[in-house]
């Protein structure tokens, strides 16, 4: 066509990538503090730490009596035991004042605290009331029905990384935190303006030749799906006065300047004449190798993104999805999406009540030929186990089993969940968090499922997991990690960390005493009780060894975490524990070095290679991750 210019250069759809984010300055917008209520949707900018444990007291997960387990074991059907029946009742709301004695039980409601000397809740449908007298048909082993404090979310824990996408999963999470207002990432305005004379806004009548603008709704609309905030333009004619003056205004208010229509080169086609006239650097695309999208234009000014999308619809949408949502994404600190439903493989056995339809929580975890789904099993009292789920498995009525490896839908919760970089299942460390943190700074996403030392090792021996932190003591050998190693398994080399028996301060049975003499005296004196921590954790393992057989009081009570065992010393509810330094310290207790030991990465060998695990070898290795480290009282 006479008077037509040419493209000036037409090019691929990698090189066009190439260059256009060459001459941009894009990174996650700076935080900006909201309140809660207006949380929804966006992108956290700091990690948030629980100040509070969750829940904050033991509370009991039913209505029934608050016993002693001990004092219940031999009650059966055919052979009931009888309680006394204190006056007192534990009503929600209200802290008990009384001390549980022996051979004694307290009606307690559905999440009333437990009181002091009580470490189990018989339901009230196993029992009943005679003559001032509990009738127990039933025997109930110590924690039964006790939800313990900070179990859920314990004070000084990581809760929610930097970069989450806030959900209502999420913004419960804070809620239960206490939280009112939560600092998130801005979201980036983007110019959405539309050119050409043929163009009508919708509500109003066309003209002959005419066609109503769609893009400025279609791209608005997407704008948002991305977590951006879309400053739409009304329709500019073909004046290439008023385009400068609107890519002017554009670019001093938005983030991203966003132009549909006037790319071609034709006679009318002004909008990328006027883009042309930007320096630093202007146009680097124009015309690239797309069915549809070829007249596509990409420019910036100062680092900022300048886009003409072609002005045919399909053009318009397919490129903006192409080129502009990533950029936006990347601003608004979003993930790409993800599928709404995945087939996944059950990596243990679950059962199920016959009679009724069971949402199973999951979370699911990516090996080289599988998805494996993880029930989470926290209990329907969790906050976290809903936000920490990837989705959920409906398990039908007439369905008693699911086995190991049956094939299972798994419906996500949501789409804008996106499979983690590196998967680490094992045992809980502060250290740890701190690596993750620091890998989800360099764009590296990580889930953390904590099942203990053991329950790690036998994940890598499985292949579902990148990564397991470890720390246990080959007793024969004395030393750490190594001898549990299989040949199919690689020993990536952590830190050193401390263990040790911490306690109140102040404590006159403890202060200035040995380990060996705090255990005598712990062992020795009925009223001093300990919190336990799980089976299969290294902490369990030291734990014993410290014992040697004995079972002071306290003992069945077995939290899965550092933090669970300071929460119950910080509260009275027990007076010594195990746990790690850095918790210790947290808590403002006193801590008494037992152990210092090796706290190491097992990484299965046909993992070894993965980019996720190389970046968090690398990682332990710098000066940001040993002065990390070194501030928890870890040593690399």
């Amino acid at each position: 066509m006479a008077g037509q210019d040419q493209f000036l250069n037409v090019i691929d759809r990698d090189e066009a990538e190439q260059r256009f984010r060459a001459v941009l300055q894009v990174k996650p917008l700076p935080g900006e503090n909201v309140p809660l209520t207006a949380a929804l949707g966006r992108i956290l900018s700091d990690r948030v730490t629980a100040d509070v444990d969750v829940p904050s007291f033991d509370r009991s997960n039913f209505d029934g009596f608050a016993v002693r387990a001990a004092d219940t074991f031999g009650a059966a059907e055919l052979t009931p035991q009888s309680l006394r029946l204190l006056p007192e009742q534990v009503e929600t709301g209200t802290a008990p004042e009384f001390h549980l004695p022996e051979h004694a039980a307290a009606t307690i409601a559905t999440g009333g605290m437990i009181p002091r000397g009580a470490d189990a809740v018989l339901m009230i449908e196993h029992a009943e009331v005679r003559d001032g007298q509990v009738v127990l048909r039933r025997a109930v082993p110590p924690g039964h029905g006790i939800s313990f404090a900070g179990t859920d979310i314990a004070r000084g824990e990581l809760v929610l990384h930097a970069g989450t996408l806030l959900t209502s999963r999420e913004t419960g999470v804070l809620a239960a935190l206490g939280r009112s207002e939560v600092c998130v990432r801005k979201q980036p305005r983007v110019a959405v303006v539309s050119t050409g004379n043929e163009l009508a806004a919708p509500g109003t009548p066309a003209r002959p030749a005419q066609v109503y603008d769609s893009n400025s709704q279609m791209l608005c609309d997407a704008v948002r799906e991305l977590g951006g905030l879309p400053q739409v333009y009304p329709i500019v004619r073909d004046d290439a006065a008023v385009l400068r003056t609107v890519l002017r205004q554009s670019l001093e208010h938005a983030d991203v300047v966003l132009f549909s229509g006037g790319t071609s080169k034709g006679h009318g086609d002004l909008c990328y004449r006027v883009v042309a006239e930007l320096t630093d650097p202007g146009i680097v695309v124009h015309g690239v190798a797309l069915k549809p999208g070829k007249p596509l234009c990409l420019a910036a000014s100062r680092g900022k993104p300048v886009v003409i999308l072609p002005g045919f619809p399909t053009s318009a949408i397919f490129t903006f999805h192409e080129f502009v949502a990533p950029v936006i994404r990347e601003l608004a600190g979003h993930a790409d999406p993800r599928p709404e439903c995945v087939t996944a493989e059950m990596a243990v056995r679950v059962n199920s009540e016959i009679g009724r339809t069971e949402y199973l929580l999951v979370s699911l975890v990516s090996s080289d030929d599988r998805v494996s789904a993880f029930p989470m099993g926290k209990g329907s009292g969790s906050v976290t186990t809903f936000s920490r789920a990837d989705g959920f498995v409906t398990i039908g009525r007439h369905t008693e089993i699911l086995s190991q490896g049956q094939s299972v839908q798994v419906r996500l919760l949501s789409r804008n969940l996106a499979p983690a970089d590196l998967i680490v299942i094992g045992s809980h460390c502060t250290g740890l968090d701190e690596l993750l943190s620091l890998l989800w700074q360099q764009g590296l996403t990580s889930k953390l499922l904590t099942v203990g030392s053991s329950g790690g090792l036998a994940a890598a021996e499985r292949g579902e997991c990148d990564l397991a932190g470890i720390h246990l003591l080959d007793t024969a050998s004395g030393q750490y990690n190594r001898p549990f190693l299989s040949p199919s398994l690689d020993l990536i080399e952590g830190y050193t960390r401390s263990q040790g028996i911490v306690c109140r301060p102040g404590d006159t049975r403890f202060a200035g005493r040995s380990p060996e003499e705090i255990i005598a005296c712990a062992t020795s004196d009925p009223d001093c009780r300990m919190v336990n921590r799980n089976q299969g954790s290294g902490t369990r393992v030291l734990i014993d060894r410290l014992l040697c057989g004995a079972q002071p009081p306290g003992y069945a009570v077995q939290p899965s975490n550092h933090t669970a065992v300071a929460a119950a010393i910080c509260q009275k509810r027990a007076d010594w524990g195990v746990a790690i330094e850095s918790v210790a310290r947290t808590a403002g207790l006193t801590f008494v070095p037992c152990q210092s030991e090796r706290f190491d990465f097992v990484v299965p060998r046909s993992r070894r290679n993965r980019p996720p695990v190389r970046a968090f070898e690398a990682l332990l290795n710098t000066d940001a991750a040993r002065r990390r480290l070194s501030d928890l009282g870890c040593c690399r």
